[in-house]
């Protein structure tokens, strides 16, 4: 496989979707109101990028466009875009045509199916969504439960258990509740929750 066509829009949406990550990260550090509002003006701002690159190229920057990483991070921006729900509906139709053309992954989709359906107050479908919680890190509320892992498997999601373990684990490694076993990294969206 070669290159992305334009490693410039890569590395510019890994810079955002980072940047947005790492302030999503500590909100559950309760982040005064300012610094909340500093995050949201950055997720519309890269909105605005992303709805910007989506218009220059005629659809949602893909694997071929951007690489694997760019996709990856153009996904995570969407997702973060929970104060632009038209947006974040317009990307949805878009992952789903870049699913079938193999320029998306179903996880990515997935993830933005359930944020969608979070956003819209109702349960999501792949169990993808969690928030922080009295006793730490809690699954949003999930439609038909006892299929879950079955609407898991079909989309290449590991089971429901494993995920959670695995945001649980990452969760208490990044504020520093148990010290992590392996080095800080950001997951890609069709290897998440």
């Amino acid at each position: 496989m070669t290159g992305p066509q334009r490693p410039d829009i890569a590395r510019d949406l890994l810079s955002r979707a980072e940047d947005a990550r790492e302030h999503h990260r500590k909100i559950a550090h309760l982040l005064s109101d300012t610094e909340i509002g500093r995050g949201r003006h950055r997720d519309h701002a890269n909105t605005a990028v992303l709805r910007r690159i989506i218009a220059d190229h005629g659809g949602w920057p893909g694997r071929s466009l951007v690489g694997v990483e760019g996709a990856d991070a153009a996904a995570r921006i969407a997702l973060y875009a929970d104060d632009l729900p038209d947006f974040q509906r317009l990307a949805l139709r878009l992952i789903s045509d870049a699913v079938g053309s193999g320029e998306a992954t179903k996880q990515q989709w997935a993830h933005l199916v359930d944020r969608c359906s979070i956003n819209s107050g109702e349960a999501q479908v792949y169990g993808t969504q969690y928030r922080l919680g009295p006793g730490g890190v809690e699954v949003l509320p999930v439609h038909d439960a006892q299929h879950l892992d079955e609407r898991r498997a079909t989309i290449g999601l590991p089971s429901f258990a494993t995920a959670r373990e695995a945001v649980r684990r990452r969760h208490a490694r990044e504020t520093g509740q148990v010290p992590g076993d392996e080095p800080e990294q950001p997951e890609p969206l069709d290897r998440a929750a």
